[in-house]
């Protein structure tokens, strides 16, 4: 788990040039070997890092790599996900809070990472709604259940607000 973001902010800071997760695993073997770790922990760890990210094609096969998945997958739900999306949009230089186009443009299955449409409403509505449904544990599921509610009741609450019916 200490390893498993290691290259995350690189790959903020380069837009999404490429996936942390990959780069993560690579950099983590070359530190676990380093320190004498034996090969099949390093694969195993390698497996738990890249199979982690939401965006990739790496599935988790080991009963770790879904522990970490599940984990990585509910901090970025609830209340600490929320303030954890907006915190990510603002660094990624994302130039308003919302466009009111944001369920429109989660529904054209167009990539908008990183660009000026990619508010933290539309990582809600691409990403993180969707969440609860790819736990891979069930003590996972039964957290990302809960944390799941809590973000709907604030986004119908934000969609509110935002519509100035609130």
């Amino acid at each position: 788990a200490l390893l498993h973001d290691i290259c995350k902010s690189d790959e903020l800071r380069c837009k999404g040039n490429f996936c942390h997760a990959e780069k993560g695993a690579e950099l983590a073997k070359e530190i676990l070997k380093k320190y004498g770790v034996d090969e099949d922990t390093i694969r195993r760890v390698a497996h738990c890092i890249v199979a982690h990210r939401y965006r990739n094609n790496h599935k988790p096969e080991t009963i770790e790599a879904k522990v970490l998945s599940d984990a990585d997958k509910l901090d970025a739900i609830g209340a600490v996900g929320i303030a954890r999306d907006f915190v990510a949009a603002g660094f990624i230089g994302t130039p308003v809070l919302y466009t009111g186009t944001e369920k429109n443009l989660a529904k054209s299955n167009e990539k908008h990472s990183y660009s000026d449409a990619d508010t933290a409403i539309l990582e809600y509505e691409v990403k993180l709604k969707h969440l609860k449904n790819i736990m891979f544990t069930r003590e996972g599921r039964r957290i990302g259940r809960d944390r799941h509610k809590f973000m709907e009741k604030f986004f119908e609450r934000f969609w509110e607000e935002a519509g100035g019916k609130r």
